[in-house]
């Protein structure tokens, strides 16, 4: 009996282990971390981010923002003009006033003859009785500096009907030449204009890469020669080129200041002969610096005896107190001021119009 004992014993023993093995891989979960690593790839759909994709209404519509009044970019002139004619006016009429008047039309940089002029307009006013209060003076030194800007000029910058338009841009070096050639031609590009740059000032160094930005800007062609070759060449290849591909309007940059002993108003007269003995300049364009005052005054009137200057753009208006001396270059020179700069900003270039002029400076 004892030797079935234990072969059965045995026998259970390995039934009972087969019967585990059975139970173990039936009760084994369908391996729920195999089924998870195999769910992780739902993750993958990622949603693109906000700032990489924008709302939509945000590009189709763009936020605008006002552009500042005349009045409010000619702030410093304003203020000039405001407090000081506030001073001489506060404290009633006299002779003293009239003396006020006439230094602070001085201070402006109007001119001592044009300021002295206009302040005996005003006295002889006052003693025929025709005005007396300040707000009365006021409007009479407005009317009176408005009918000194020559309402003859025409102050629109010249256009041929057949292409090209050729305007020469002159000034002195800092005055804001290039700069306000990049806003002229901004505001040509958007007009529907084709345009062409000449970089005639091959004498400063990067004067080409500077107008090559502006170039880039406004979808203009850019003419250049090597640093230090002849601006007249420069001159004669740009009008070719834009004469051949029809571009409507060449602007052409000049030196301001020459490295060479040829004298610069000799230089910037032979550009121009250049230019004419192909066609014809339409505009030549003087740039002066609203901030240097007199000095500004005598370096146009060098320039308008060697170039025949046609206009002045006046730049820098938004940076002066002395916003006077946009009168004074038009009564001493008999040059119109056609467009004035009064903001860095590209489109911070306007046309002159001397009751907007006098009005944003004296309200």
């Amino acid at each position: 009996m004892s030797d079935l004992v234990i072969p059965l014993i045995a026998v259970l023993f390995v039934v009972a282990l087969v019967a585990g093995l059975v139970m173990g891989t039936r009760r084994r979960p369908s391996a729920p971390p195999r089924r998870r690593a195999r769910e992780a790839p739902v993750t993958r759909l990622q949603t693109p981010p906000v700032v990489t994709e924008p709302p939509r209404e945000q590009a189709t519509a763009p936020v605008e923002l006002a552009r500042p009044s005349l009045r409010d970019r000619l702030g410093k002139s304003r203020r000039f003009f405001g407090d000081r004619l506030a001073e001489a006016l506060g404290g009633g009429v006299d002779e003293d006033t009239w003396d006020d008047i006439e230094a602070v039309l001085i201070q402006a940089d109007i001119g001592v003859e044009t300021a002295t002029r206009i302040t005996e307009d005003l006295r002889a006013e006052a003693r025929r009785g025709r005005m007396g209060d300040a707000a009365e003076i006021r409007a009479l030194l407005a009317d009176r500096l408005v009918s000194l800007f020559d309402e003859t000029h025409d102050r629109a910058l010249a256009f041929s009907p057949e292409p090209p338009t050729v305007w020469l841009i002159v000034g002195v070096n800092g005055t804001g030449k290039t700069t306000t050639i990049g806003k002229l031609t901004a505001d040509l590009a958007q007009r529907g204009r084709t345009v062409a740059l000449a970089a005639g000032d091959t004498f400063r160094a990067a004067a080409d890469e500077q107008l090559g930005i502006w170039a880039e800007r406004s979808g203009a062609t850019l003419i250049k020669h090597q640093p230090g070759a002849d601006p007249g060449a420069v001159a004669f290849d740009a009008y070719a080129h834009a004469k051949a591909r029809g571009i409507d309007v060449l602007l052409v940059d000049t030196a301001g200041r020459l490295h060479t002993k040829t004298p610069l108003m000799e230089e910037l007269g032979k550009i121009r002969r250049v230019i004419e003995r192909q066609g014809r300049v339409h505009e030549a364009l003087l740039v002066i610096d609203a901030t240097a005052g007199q000095n500004g005054l005598i370096q146009a009137k060098e320039f308008a005896d060697s170039v025949g200057v046609t206009g002045v753009a006046l730049t820098k208006l938004d940076g002066t107190a002395k916003g006077g001396i946009a009168l004074a270059i038009e009564t001493t020179l008999g040059i119109p001021i056609k467009v004035i700069g009064v903001g860095e900003g590209i489109d911070d270039l306007e046309p002159f119009e001397p009751k907007t002029f006098v009005d944003a400076l004296l309200s």
